[in-house]
């Protein structure tokens, strides 16, 4: 529960950190303890965010609005992420393990056979593939301080379950569902046009209808559905065990829908004819019309509880992460994230000495 929940507030908080070369100068936005922001990023941000909209909403004046509203907090939300990198080095949070483990699930999702073959992929997109881990780990160790360091400490009562299903019973009103999962034995000949292949000859239909009594001939016997699936299916669905998702009435055709609906959860029907060839359908799950009993939804609405008392439990943690740091804010730009009882940086001579050695590295445009 808390793990969904921390990743989307995460999420919204991350934002590209790499330098620029050598030669190019960077102005200097914030000083956070001993970081920076500089304008780079900020635009960086910026870009990022808009192409996340842009890619949920479209073009138009609703994408034109959260974009617009984001872009106030872009600063706030750059430096909530240097003070919680900051404290993660405090807590002795690395990461460096589930780094590992996220990128090696990356590239097997991707089907690749090495991390050497991860590292082109990227670099064929155009991606640093440092920058993608330094980010990827950004995310990870700022996702364990906040649930060490916020989630561990909220508490949801049985009481507040209670209430918030109260509160939202128009809410969680649904339709009647099925779930189905499927075998299905193709007549359909490969690499041949379906409009010009016309029936199936009698020897094929034969064959395929026998490999689907033998298939139901397996369930009866005791084989899973699933398992099943994968050894007799030609359907997509075979990898995952035949499952074909939800459907709500009046999706389905009409013959299909009253024989399914009319089926109880893990019921599996008889061999059906099709177009396709024929088919095994299972009930995995029926879910009635109406509102669901607490129980059936009661880790969703913690879940959902958890994550309205994240946000402002994390904010009031950011806000003393603040006022425990030094934070500099060039002026004309604002943290909205700011608290009054921020401290300034007391510029030192070792200070001014350490920013002369990094001149050396790299050009700052210095507020």
């Amino acid at each position: 529960m808390r793990k969904a929940a921390v990743l989307l507030t995460v999420l919204c908080l991350m934002g590209a950190a790499a330098f620029a070369a050598d030669t190019v100068i960077e102005e200097i936005i914030a000083r956070i303890n001993n970081s920076i922001i500089t304008h780079a990023d900020l635009q960086r941000s910026r870009e990022q965010m808009v192409e996340e909209v842009r890619q949920k909403y479209g073009a138009g004046t609703e994408a034109d609005q959260e974009i617009a509203k984001a872009e106030k907090n872009l600063l706030r939300d750059l430096i909530d992420q240097q003070l919680l990198i900051q404290k993660a080095q405090d807590l002795g949070i690395n990461g460096d393990t589930e780094l590992i483990k996220r990128l090696d699930e990356i590239r097997k999702s991707m089907n690749l056979d090495s991390m050497e073959a991860l590292e082109k992929a990227a670099q064929q997109q155009g991606v640093s593939y440092e920058d993608f881990k330094q980010n990827l780990r950004n995310q990870i160790i700022t996702q364990r301080v906040i649930s060490q360091e916020v989630g561990s400490h909220i508490q949801i009562l049985p009481d507040e379950v209670q209430k918030f299903y109260d509160e939202h019973k128009k809410e969680m009103e649904r339709p009647e569902t099925v779930r189905l999962s499927e075998i299905l034995i193709s007549t359909e000949k490969p690499n041949v046009d379906k409009q010009a292949a016309g029936e199936p000859d009698e020897q094929t239909l034969q064959a395929a209808h026998k490999k689907a009594e033998e298939a139901l001939a397996a369930i009866k016997g005791g084989q899973s559905f699933a398992e099943a699936a994968r050894k007799y299916s030609d359907g997509p669905t075979a990898a995952q065990g035949g499952d074909l998702g939800e459907f709500k009435r009046g999706t389905l055709a009409k013959d299909l829908e009253d024989k399914v609906f009319a089926m109880k959860a893990n019921e599996v029907s008889g061999t059906i004819r099709t177009r396709q060839g024929f088919v095994i359908l299972q009930v995995t799950q029926h879910t009635p019309t109406g509102l669901p009993p607490l129980k059936d939804v009661q880790n969703n609405l913690q879940e959902a509880i958890y994550f309205q008392k994240l946000q402002p439990a994390l904010r009031q943690y950011l806000t003393k992460l603040r006022e425990d740091a030094y934070l500099d804010i060039k002026p004309g730009f604002v943290d909205t994230g700011a608290s009054p009882n921020q401290t300034k940086p007391v510029i030192t001579t070792a200070q001014v000495e350490g920013s002369k050695k990094l001149k050396k590295k790299k050009k700052f445009l210095v507020f």
